[in-house]
């Protein structure tokens, strides 16, 4: 018998609301206001990034921070420029072919973040949207990582606290069940189904042969259906060496998540064909904390730990003369957005 979703939501709370998850923090953070001296600490943070990254910032003003080694081809797109034609001639100009990523310049947790493979779903894709949107070069690398780092402002070296490994959502055909029965056998599955037949439409009752493996969501977001997996025994002074190495030129930049792909681990240690799509600042959370085998106790205790750091973080900006945005600008913002 299978668990309904609406009871499988509510006893693994990968799946609960951010708000609801995140209400039995506010305790630490009120905590660590009180220690910093500002709750709004986490302003403070990363220079480079508006409220150092906690809303609304341009990724791709941040990305270009990044040495050009280390980044796809990623152009911004203005609101005014958004049209069929505009996207073609930059595609051009920049050498891209189809498949391509299109997301929103200032935006979070994958939302219209969509793999453009023609010309007819960069037209529907375009009449969805009206601000400004990044397009980049889709990324064939196998790895999929979110790599969090850290780095305190009176110190040259920093430290790896967080790798996560993405799991796209993925069937493996048997030859006798269609994409959709194999979906209903895959509780992560099934909460994706309805939007995966949208998306593939009578393609969903297609059978795959014994053995076959079909990616069906190529996002590697959480709310698209993508396993967030502990990755965590990859960190060792070797992956921080390559991390600071990659970190300490962005000026600026002291707290948080990229979010990368690489062609195999050993590149990954050599610091070669890395590619980071994105980097995000203090809105960024150590994904591993979403692994399905992780308790919520162990989930809590490791937020709070990284939280802690950014505590910290932010008073040694203060004594630099850094300080936080004061609260009424931060909900100022907040509330005109």
């Amino acid at each position: 018998m299978k668990i309904p979703l609406f009871i499988y939501k509510i006893l693994h709370f990968e799946y609960w609301p951010l708000k609801v998850f995140y209400l039995p923090m506010i305790p630490v953070w009120i905590y660590l206001g009180l220690k910093t001296r500002s709750l709004t600490f986490f302003t403070n943070i990363n220079p480079l990034m508006e409220f150092s990254g906690m809303f609304g910032a341009s990724k791709q003003g941040i990305l270009e921070q990044v040495s050009p080694q280390y980044r796809p081809v990623s152009v911004l797109v203005s609101a005014q420029n958004l049209n069929e034609k505009h996207i073609i001639e930059l595609m051009n100009i920049h050498h891209l072919d189809f498949p391509i990523i299109l997301k929103p310049n200032v935006g979070e947790r994958g939302v219209n973040v969509q793999k453009i493979n023609s010309v007819q779903e960069l037209t529907s894709y375009l009449a969805d949207n009206q601000d400004a949107i990044i397009l980049q070069g889709f990324i064939e690398s196998p790895i999929e990582l979110g790599v969090f780092y850290v780095r305190m402002p009176n110190e040259t070296k920093g430290k790896v606290t967080s790798v996560t490994l993405r799991e796209f959502l993925t069937v493996t055909g048997n030859g006798q069940n269609s994409i959709a029965e194999l979906m209903q056998q895959n509780t992560r599955a099934r909460f994706q189904l309805e939007r995966i037949k949208t998306k593939l439409g009578e393609g969903i009752n297609e059978v795959l042969s014994k053995g076959e493996n079909r990616l069906l969501e190529p996002i590697g977001n959480h709310n698209r259906g993508t396993k967030f997996v502990n990755a965590n025994h990859l960190i060792n002074s070797q992956l921080n060496e390559i991390f600071d190495r990659i970190s300490f030129p962005i000026d600026g930049f002291f707290y948080g998540r990229y979010d990368l792909k690489v062609s195999s681990y050993e590149d990954l240690y050599a610091g070669k064909n890395i590619k980071i799509l994105e980097l995000n600042g203090t809105n960024s959370e150590p994904g591993h904390i979403y692994d399905p085998h992780n308790s919520i106790f162990k989930a809590y205790k490791d937020l709070a730990w990284q939280w802690n750091i950014m505590a910290n973080i932010s008073i040694q900006q203060r004594k630099k003369g850094v300080l936080p945005i004061g609260a009424k600008a931060v909900l100022k913002t907040l509330f005109s957005s």
